[in-house]
């Protein structure tokens, strides 16, 4: 079986989307299918590009540039996208070539009018992942309103629905969002988990021994550091602890909220935390090795239900996670239910720090938190699981 995946997101971007397309389309290869993979690249000279990496055919083709561009200029390239993948692979040697199923993974909003065009071409079946269920955030988020921009994206997604024979969203908490999608027979809707490969220790550029939080009990957040995360939240814990010599906390990663959090941590006069810049995805397990709680911070104006991929990477990693969420979020059972770590959904930082002391306390007293971790990331989280949730579905 022939399976084409179409995302703006893949290796050499370090971008948590990125890493879990490479891992997907690693284990397709794995369990013996044919991949392509079909990515917008703003900065080909050429129409085209094909090659072949780690067994996975890899597409790219020419596009307009659509990221750090500014709010404006992103939307009209990401729109631009689709045609200009479409005009490009016309122009392809592959212009003939056909798949057995159709796998697209949003965000991006914009990949309808390609899926479609492939999927007419093919006569196949489609399989949206999604990870975004954008505007509804934004929305609820305060960042927009009801007006022209937020119908203008409802008109956007709900045309890529439309053209899904399976939807895969990441909780069952976010199934109230298709309900009136789901109502078509022909329709299938269900639970994707997200998924993250094995790793090993490869060792790590940043070596926490040689700077001043050594010997610590170490917080760490590796990651997008964004107005999604609700980043205020851990920055008021930082605080909190800053007269606790025992106790430390590591930024690993890039944001557009990243500088304020600096200025903030400087004028706040704090030296328990440090900031690093992202680092590369291998890296990653040789960073937590160093580590003993793993941070998860979303804005408690969500009311979409999340699972990051740090939280995979944690449990990989065997760290138990302390997570500032929105409410009734699908993933606060998930850590209690496993005994993984701790939850706060209440604006109060002192509520946050109680908990952050109480895992603590159960870290000291060994309660067995690493091989819970691994025993759910392994029950739960591998690229395998998700292989065959995506073949069956398309099957």
């Amino acid at each position: 079986m022939r399976y084409l995946l179409i995302a703006d997101s893949f290796p050499p971007l370090r971008t948590s989307g990125a890493i879990q397309l490479r891992d997907l389309s690693i284990e397709f290869v794995r369990q013996g299918y044919s991949i392509s993979v079909m990515l917008p690249d703003p900065n080909l000279l050429e129409s085209y590009s094909i090659e072949n990496w780690a067994g996975v055919q890899i597409i790219r083709l020419r596009t307009p540039t659509f990221k750090d561009v500014g709010y404006f200029g992103r939307t009209f390239g990401e729109l631009l996208m689709p045609f200009f993948m479409l005009l490009h692979w016309r122009k392809s040697p592959l212009i003939h070539e056909q798949w057995d199923g159709i796998i697209w993974y949003s965000p991006s909003i914009f990949f309808g009018p390609l899926v479609k065009a492939l999927k007419a071409h093919c006569g196949c079946k489609a399989y949206l992942i999604i990870r975004d269920i954008f505007p509804d955030w934004a929305l609820d988020l305060g960042l927009m309103g009801r007006g022209l921009p937020y119908q203008f994206f409802k008109i956007i997604t709900n045309f890529q629905y439309s053209l899904a024979n399976t939807i895969g969203v990441q909780t069952s908490g976010n199934r109230a969002y298709f309900v009136d999608w789901a109502k078509n027979d022909n329709r299938n809707l269900e639970v994707l988990q997200n998924w993250l490969a094995s790793e090993v220790n490869k060792g790590c550029s940043i070596s926490i021994e040689e700077t001043a939080l050594a010997g610590r009990k170490l917080f760490v957040y590796a990651g997008n550091m964004g107005v999604a995360q609700g980043m205020g939240a851990l920055m008021d814990l930082v605080y909190e602890f800053r007269f606790q010599k025992n106790v430390g906390f590591i930024f690993v990663g890039r944001g557009s909220n990243l500088d304020d959090l600096k200025n903030l941590c400087q004028q706040r006069k704090l030296t328990n935390i440090l900031f690093f810049d992202e680092i590369e995805p291998d890296e990653i397990p040789g960073l937590y090795a160093q580590c003993d709680v793993g941070l998860l911070a979303l804005n408690q104006k969500h009311k979409t239900h999340n699972i990051p991929g740090k939280f995979l990477s944690y449990m990989r990693a065997g760290l138990p996670v302390l997570a500032s969420v929105n409410k009734n979020n699908d993933i606060i059972k998930l850590i209690y239910d496993n005994k993984v770590g701790r939850s706060c959904s209440s604006p109060l930082v002192f509520n946050l720090k109680e908990c952050a002391e109480w895992l603590l306390d159960d870290l000291d007293a060994n309660n067995g938190y690493e091989a819970r971790c691994i025993y759910l990331y392994q029950k739960l989280f591998t690229p395998a699981a998700a292989v065959k949730s995506i073949v069956n579905a398309l099957d």
